[in-house]
């Protein structure tokens, strides 16, 4: 799966500016698509929104295919779910969403491109390119502005989307803001959506900043450090965490975040994305599958359902058709306990070649028995002929 990752240094999309996965990137196949930008800079004569990309991709990425995404759709595919994706906004008119967003305030304008590019991961329709359809191409998507315009996050802003998303009775809501601080109203707004039924994630971290000399403390950020917000990471191909990836505590879930292909608010052309908030997308589109083919359970239970059956590792890894199709009582598991420590995630390529070498062991050690048990039994026999070849005498 390692392979399927391969980064290029190239050219950024116009626009494209202070943070984000900007440089221009092959994706499995050997195209190059521009980078999708987390935000801009402020001056906008500077930095322009977000061009279309002028490339359309010819095929998934390894994100669909780690997650199973072709197996997860036969049991559910978000149909009857509103999923409020709080970021940047969401262009309604995106090409595989046209028809099934709904915006609130100045959400309909998506500047920088970046909440129409998660939209597509929960629920895009994949275009001309089914591969890239989203988790739950069923569900209809709410867009909600949790930052400025040029995509600074702002607690003020993520604080009123939130209320929006609870009055519109989203069922599931992912904020891509992962504030520094924490804020009261935040805090009272993300309980209000718990208790009115939603579910509720949020990435762990921030998206990809600039590159610092000195590494950043791991620390927690807010609202994923919330009791009852599903807490999410971001992962390679290799199931561990991007060089330099921010640290944090108390997280539940790792899911696809590192070469992500996806559409964006302008044209037909797709962009590779990276960073929390894309784990956090495919976290909420798995929310809305799992509501959708199970639509008595409680929020509690479905948040519990993705944790409980996710991919057994350091931080558990995010398995949509497991928590799909699981027949286990999860809500009887007791609450959902976060580490305190910081995240290390397992590699789980070289759990891989250990295995292999285990299973390697095991026939060998099975050969040898059965050795063992061949000498035990044919060599008296021989020795009684005298050594001569078993079969008729003359």
């Amino acid at each position: 799966m390692a392979a399927c990752l391969v980064l290029l240094a190239g050219a950024a999309p116009a626009g494209a500016a202070a943070r984000g996965p900007v440089d221009g990137a092959r994706a499995a196949g050997g195209q190059k698509l521009p980078g999708m930008p987390s935000a801009l800079g402020d001056d906008p004569e500077r930095f322009p929104c977000t061009a279309a990309s002028k490339t359309e991709a010819e095929k998934g990425d390894w994100s669909r295919r780690r997650l199973d995404l072709d197996r997860v759709r036969v049991h559910g595919t978000g149909e009857g779910v509103t999923v409020a994706v709080i970021d940047t906004g969401v262009d309604k008119d995106a090409a595989a969403l046209k028809g099934r967003v709904t915006t609130q305030g100045e959400a309909d304008e998506d500047c920088v491109g970046h909440g129409t590019f998660l939209a597509n991961l929960v629920a895009g329709s994949g275009g001309a390119t089914p591969e890239l359809r989203g988790v739950a191409p069923g569900a209809r998507i709410l867009g909600l502005r949790g930052t400025d315009a040029r995509g600074t996050p702002d607690a003020a802003l993520v604080v009123e989307a939130l209320r929006a998303a609870t009055a519109a009775k989203a069922g599931v809501i992912t904020v891509s803001a992962a504030l520094p601080r924490r804020d009261k109203e935040v805090t009272r707004a993300v309980a209000a959506a718990l208790r009115s039924g939603a579910v509720v994630v949020a990435a762990a971290v921030p998206d990809p900043p600039n590159a610092t000399a000195d590494p950043v403390p791991s620390r927690p950020y807010w609202p994923a450090s919330e009791p009852g917000v599903i807490s999410v990471v971001d992962m390679l191909p290799s199931g561990g965490r991007p060089d330099g990836a921010l640290r944090t505590t108390g997280v539940d879930l790792a899911a696809p975040g590192a070469g992500v292909v996806s559409g964006g608010p302008r044209g037909s052309g797709h962009f590779l994305g990276s960073g929390a908030s894309l784990a956090a997308a495919y976290t909420a589109g798995a929310a809305a599958v799992v509501r959708s083919a199970h639509p008595d359970a409680p929020a509690e239970e479905v948040a519990r359902r993705l944790v409980a059956t996710a991919y057994p590792a350091d931080v558990p890894q995010l398995d949509p058709y497991a928590a799909v199709t699981s027949v286990a009582d999860v809500a009887a598991s007791g609450p959902r306990q976060r580490s305190a420590e910081a995240v290390r995630m397992r590699d789980t390529a070289s759990a891989d070649r250990a295995i292999g070498r285990a299973t390697l062991l095991a026939l060998g050690g099975g050969a040898g028995v059965l050795a063992v048990v061949w000498a035990a039994v044919m060599l008296p026999r021989a020795r009684a002929r005298g050594w001569r070849p078993a079969g008729p005498r003359d």
